[in-house]
């Protein structure tokens, strides 16, 4: 055996020790993915709901009081659209109270084509606007957060196919 056959056998094995350390420790406090998945669980943290929306030009409750009615700009497809979100008070006028954050992905290939956190910007009209990238057809999904006062209120999902 020549060196740059041992050099390469070595380099193997500590790659193969590095990987099976990351997944022994990945995998929680008593070494299995179940236990970290009841220690996530005792801890306290909950998982966030998506409240599944309407249709676009559907008036959607909020629980406040609030509604939002969504819209695209054009019909969604391959390339960039444009998410439109209108919140309206009791007397059917217009508001702005709240920040949205959006997270633009495809449930199917969860992660693949995340956006990641998007914020949406108001326009004059008092629209909140956010670019989706949809770079293949298929199922997609924007989940949406209102905030108030900087703390999440209300979670929403957005599902549409192209």
């Amino acid at each position: 055996m020549t060196y740059k056959h041992g050099a390469r056998i070595a380099l193997g094995c500590g790659l193969v020790l590095i990987l099976a350390s990351i997944g022994s420790s990945a995998a929680g406090p008593a070494g299995s993915v179940a236990a970290g998945a009841r220690f996530q669980a005792a801890s306290g943290s909950q998982e966030i709901v998506y409240k599944p929306m309407p249709k676009t030009g559907k008036k959607y409750e909020l629980g406040d009081g609030n509604y939002v009615v969504y819209d695209f700009s054009e019909r969604p497809k391959m390339g960039t659209v444009i998410l439109k979100i209108q919140i309206f008070n009791k007397k059917g006028e217009q508001i702005t109270p709240y920040a949205i954050k959006g997270r633009s992905d495809m449930p199917s290939m969860r992660g693949a084509h995340d956006s990641g956190d998007v914020e949406f910007k108001l326009n004059r009209k008092n629209d909140y606007l956010m670019p989706v990238n949809i770079v293949m057809p298929g199922d997609w999904e924007v989940r949406v957060t209102f905030f108030k006062d900087g703390k999440p209120v209300y979670y929403g999902s957005i599902t549409f196919d192209v």
